[in-house]
């Protein structure tokens, strides 16, 4: 697997910067400010990736950057200074839009779609305007790969909003999400699975931990199932236990070919291999596991989950109605209908490989944009936004 491109640099090594045989380079933490903490320690209180990093931050630069990520059930925003060798986020905005609704079924996005995206992207050019962005990358991913007027949404869109969306292809996607969480992974084991569910696609990644080189990404798969489309085939609303079990099944088995390539389960049986998740599945599931009455980022980023406990509230919440899921505290009604599938293909990963417990980012590709943006080297140009 040829290496990510630029990062900010890897704490583990000498000196900033890839090796060659790096894939991409492990991130510092967040630093802490109201909104985004840094992720929770590990259990002898050092974060992993931050020991012996010290305390020298680098003077800010004048630049303000943005990240926006549109994806098939969400549109999300991140505006960032840099500090140090990380960044403050100084604004950010998250709203599901479900630009892929009925893709699945008709193979376009619907005009009620792309309105409620248009209006969600309007705010988002907003914010960068309120905040004088300088230099921003914005793209879109598995709703726009596949739609047949996916191309002609993004002309409207810029057209209308001013904002040039650039669709990425699922390993750039893949990328850009493990370099965004790659700071929640530990020196040991040497191997991880870093995994991503999406509204259309899920993005797994088998890595290496090369302390002082960095981090490889030696493989990756990118699945065509994603809460969305996985919710709409197999009835978004009312699962039975056959109907649940069957998707975790079709999880399982698509990942089959990357398990035949890797031997991943061998590594996983010797006890050589961590796991890594990032999505709104596996940060719901931690908000519930921990009983909050109300999401809290700082609680959940950084933290673990046991497969037992997955296995648990994914059937517990498989044997719910719409309406009873939409009463959780960290689910609610815009999501009720969709967190079932992404629990299957959850307890899909799983499955293949019994790691035993997994660590939860709630954090990806947007962080995995900004990282990129702020390197010196970084071709991106600056946005072009409607006046």
């Amino acid at each position: 697997m040829g290496p990510l491109g630029p990062a900010l640099g890897d704490p583990l090594a000498a000196a900033p910067g890839l090796s060659a045989a790096s894939g991409f380079a492990a991130q510092p933490g967040f630093p802490a400010q109201p909104a985004l903490v840094p992720a929770a320690a590990a259990p002898n209180g050092i974060d992993p990736l931050a020991e012996g990093r010290g305390e020298i931050e680098a003077e800010l630069d004048n630049e303000i950057y943005a990240a926006i990520d549109l994806g098939t059930n969400n549109c999300r925003l991140l505006i960032a200074r840099a500090r140090g060798r990380g960044f403050r986020v100084i604004d950010a905005f998250s709203r599901i839009v479900r630009l892929g609704e009925g893709l699945g079924a008709n193979g376009a996005l619907s005009p009620e779609a792309m309105d409620r995206t248009i209006e969600a992207l309007k705010i988002c050019v907003d914010k960068m305007n309120r905040r004088g962005v300088t230099r921003a990358r914005s793209v879109a991913t598995e709703a726009c790969r596949r739609a047949a007027n996916g191309v002609a949404f993004l002309n409207r869109v810029e057209a209308e909003v001013g904002l040039r969306l650039e669709i990425i292809t699922p390993q750039q996607e893949a990328e850009l999400a493990f370099r965004g969480c790659a700071p929640l992974l530990a020196r040991d084991p040497r191997r991880a699975i870093l995994f991503d569910i999406g509204g259309g696609s899920t993005e797994v990644g088998w890595v290496a931990i090369r302390p002082g080189r960095g981090i490889e990404l030696l493989a990756y798969r990118s699945l065509p199932l994603g809460v969305v489309n996985l919710a709409e085939r197999h009835g978004a609303r009312a699962y039975c236990e056959k109907s649940y079990g069957a998707m975790v099944e079709e999880v399982a088995s698509s990942l089959e070919p990357l398990e035949a390539q890797c031997h991943i389960g061998t590594e996983v049986h010797r006890g050589r291999v961590q796991m890594l998740g990032s999505s709104g599945t596996v940060t719901t599931l931690a908000g519930i596991e921990m009983q909050l009455q109300r999401y809290d980022r700082s609680r959940v980023d950084g933290a673990w989950l046991d497969f037992g406990a997955i296995g648990s509230i994914s059937r517990r919440l498989a044997a719910m109605d719409c309406a009873e899921r939409a009463q959780q505290p960290c689910i609610g009604r815009e999501r009720a209908d969709l967190v079932v599938a992404g629990c299957a293909i959850l307890e899909g990963i799983c499955r293949l490989w019994p790691v035993g417990r997994l660590r939860v980012a709630d954090r990806g590709l947007r962080e995995g944009i900004l990282f990129g943006l702020m390197q010196p080297s970084s071709s991106i140009s600056p946005p072009r936004f409607k006046n």
